[in-house]
């Protein structure tokens, strides 16, 4: 049953993202494609690093509002690595990292 809730949750989510692309919708202030831009660098076990397009869409990110998903179940649920998240402002050598 699990394996089964796990998949529903992935199309819901995927479909979520289709439909924001779609409408242009952004995520503290980055597109959601940027933000898919980055889930190869944070999501385990072996990410590779940060592309230039992520960390440039990182950069004009609202910190603050994506520090507010750090400890967010939302996170994980997406196959996503809250603490390697919170790494890629210094991955990136962004001049103002989150400080979360």
């Amino acid at each position: 049953m699990t394996e089964r809730i796990r998949a529903v949750a992935f199309v819901a989510t995927l479909v979520v993202v289709v439909m924001a692309t779609a409408d242009g919708q952004t995520i503290c202030n980055m597109p959601v494609s940027a933000l898919m831009e980055c889930k190869p660098a944070v999501t385990p076990p072996k990410p590779p690093p940060p592309t230039p397009s992520c960390c440039s869409s990182l950069s004009h990110a609202d910190m603050r509002c994506l520090c507010s998903y750090k400890s967010s179940n939302l996170l994980p649920s997406l196959g996503i690595d809250p603490n390697l998240a919170m790494q890629l402002p210094s991955i990136c050598n962004l001049p103002h990292p989150a400080k979360c």
